[in-house]
């Protein structure tokens, strides 16, 4: 397009809005060209690393998780446009759950930053401040698990014994898996950290929950005449990568910093963290109707 044609378009956009084209020319005349620093918000990212103590390596850990949570929002923007999106092609599908698998692939491979890229001794001082704070406040990941599948495969074998025939969206939160590592079941005592989870997030959750109630990727598979083998392939690898791989390296990196001399030290927020973060114990899959049993009752090991 040569100038007149693009000032012409430009013109007939502003007028199928109901514009005056001219006063959108006059202000592209006086604006500022746009910068990197300005674009990506470059100084505003570097200002919130707000550390308790005034230890070095607790800057690598404030960012390490905020990066953690960048690739969080990238995965969830991904699952969104599949668990939204009407009659989307096979080739969108694979496309998606490849860009998922290499964000996921990220997270697995970045916890050596959290297990070689820290002084032992300074975090396991400077993590005294941080009680009761905790990654499992991490909101994000219980939003993509929403949108990933049915409530009910994040029960664990000991809560579907506790559901009742016709479970309701609050009985299935009430069982939850990830209650688990703040809830003593026997007692009723939760932990100040899952109380402050709860209390923050848990009404959005169940609002989240009953609005993909048939959009779930999982159910959205479901929904397919025929998936290929293929996709059915992508679908078992990203299932695996999150719900196994980075768990794993997860309960390594934690067992590393809390129990690699035999103190078992205890995480800030509180939980039997060794059971809890198995996946085995979790026992989390998003589709569950793609693995057979023996994958099923060898999950995690």
């Amino acid at each position: 397009m040569d100038n007149s044609e693009i000032i012409a378009a430009i013109e007939e956009k502003y007028r199928a809005l109901g514009e005056n084209p001219q006063t959108y020319l006059n202000g592209l005349l006086q604006a500022k060209p746009i910068n990197y620093w300005d674009y990506i918000q470059v100084d505003t990212l570097l200002s919130l690393q707000k550390t308790r103590t005034d230890f070095k390596d607790e800057e690598i850990f404030v960012m390490y998780h905020q990066v953690t949570e960048l690739t969080l929002k990238m995965m969830v923007h991904e699952i969104k446009q599949l668990s939204e999106g009407e009659n989307l092609s096979e080739e969108t599908w694979i496309t998606k759950l490849d860009r998922l698998k290499r964000y996921t692939r990220m997270l697995i491979t970045s916890f050596d930053i959290m297990k070689d890229g820290m002084s032992y001794d300074d975090y396991n001082i400077f993590r005294a401040t941080l009680t009761p704070a905790s990654g499992f406040q991490s909101a994000q990941f219980r939003v993509l698990e929403i949108y990933c599948t049915k409530l009910e495969n994040l029960i664990n074998s000991q809560g579907r014994e506790r559901m009742p025939d016709n479970p309701s969206i609050d009985d299935y939160f009430e069982n939850i898996y990830w209650k688990d590592a703040g809830l003593n079941r026997k007692t009723g005592k939760m932990t100040l950290t899952l109380r402050q989870f709860i209390e923050k997030y848990e009404a959005d959750f169940k609002v989240l929950a009953k609005n993909t109630m048939g959009k779930t990727l999982e159910e959205r598979v479901a929904q397919m005449p025929n998936p290929s083998d293929e996709l059915k392939d992508k679908l078992k690898q990203f299932d695996h990568f999150y719900n196994v791989a980075w768990p794993i390296v997860h309960l390594d990196t934690a067992n590393h910093y809390l129990n690699s001399k035999g103190e078992t030290k205890a995480a800030t927020g509180g939980s039997d963290w060794q059971k809890y973060l198995h996946p085995k114990y979790q026992q989390r899959k998003f589709f569950p109707e793609l693995w057979s049993a023996e994958e099923v009752a060898n999950w995690g090991e």
